[in-house]
């Protein structure tokens, strides 16, 4: 099963709801139930015991603890970690526990799914440090649509690709690229090379829209409590994890390509003129059989039922 990153609204709403529960409070201590967490050793994450925290901020798709004197507890939650607000003092989960962040009103505590832990914690002094975290993608929500399209355009990529990748652009993930790429009509395959001028702002302005959206939705879903279940298969996407289930738009079926420990959601009717996109373990089973565009998908899979593995 796909597990979802947390993206920038996830991550948003993490960081607005640690801020309204942690800012101006003295982190007691960090509590450590996994050896691979702590990616770091100096300055040792002892010495923040008892540091106010001065502010939380989303880095890319990383969690920033900001405490006094440049000092910085840097959060990446990878694919399956979480976090989780409880009483002071919780015990960490035997199974999924990582860490626990303890303050005076609650506890932070670090989750992760699964048997591959990825999620990572660094502790870092000076501003030079955090720099280094930045990934230098362009944020999406501050970039106008010029620098979104010079920031796409800097190496030549599918938009899918491109939207992914936190060296160009910042905080998107697999699941809102989808979204982001359905709103703008385009094929996830299509290169940034060949992206037209009206195509470029169309793309631009659907990934502001999106993500502004979003994050406005998870945050009326959370009111004021705490984001507990994190995750980027929600019933009001488009085409993300919506595999066979007809586009809210045009109703032809949602499509997608499995790749690794990702896949593709695209509508061939709003994105592809109709093309079905070729999915590597599926077509090369079918061969010459593959359909090719929605009239041949229905004619081997009625009911929309064909294309990803």
């Amino acid at each position: 099963m796909l597990v979802p990153m947390p993206e920038l609204p996830d991550v948003t709403v993490y960081v607005e709801a640690l801020e309204a529960r942690i800012l101006g409070h003295p982190l007691d201590r960090v509590r450590l139930a996994s050896p691979f967490l702590l990616r770091t050793v100096s300055p040792p994450v002892e010495t923040l015991a008892g540091s106010p925290v001065k502010a939380v901020r989303r880095l890319g798709k990383r969690i920033v603890f900001v405490f006094p004197r440049a000092r910085y507890l840097v959060l990446h939650l990878m694919i399956a970690g979480r976090l989780r607000w409880k009483p002071p003092g919780a015990a960490i989960p035997r199974r999924l526990g990582l860490a626990a962040f303890d303050f005076p009103r609650g506890t932070v505590l670090v989750t992760e799914a699964g048997t591959r832990k990825r999620a990572a914690l660094h502790v870092l002094e000076g501003a030079a440090a955090l720099e280094r975290m930045d990934r230098g993608g362009i944020e999406p929500l501050l970039a106008s649509p010029e620098a979104f399209t010079r920031a796409l355009r800097r190496e030549n990529h599918t938009l899918k690709r491109a939207l992914t990748d936190p060296r160009l652009v910042s905080g998107i993930g697999n699941a809102y690229s989808d979204e982001i790429l359905h709103r703008a009509r385009l094929s996830p395959l299509k290169l940034t090379s060949r992206l037209t001028g009206e195509e470029a702002l169309r793309l631009a302005r659907a990934a502001a829209a999106v993500l502004e959206e979003w994050t406005d939705r998870l945050r009326r879903e959370i009111g004021t409590g705490f984001p507990e279940r994190v995750t980027a298969f929600r019933p009001g996407m488009a085409v993300h994890g919506r595999f066979r289930k007809p586009c809210p738009v045009c109703g032809a079926p949602v499509q997608r390509i499995v790749y690794a420990e990702n896949e593709c959601n695209y509508c061939p009717g709003c994105q592809t003129g109709g093309r079905v996109l070729a999915d590597r373990s599926l077509s090369r089973l079918l061969g010459k059989d593959w359909p090719r565009t929605l009239e041949a998908l229905e004619e081997r899979f009625p009911g929309g039922e064909g294309g990803g593995a």
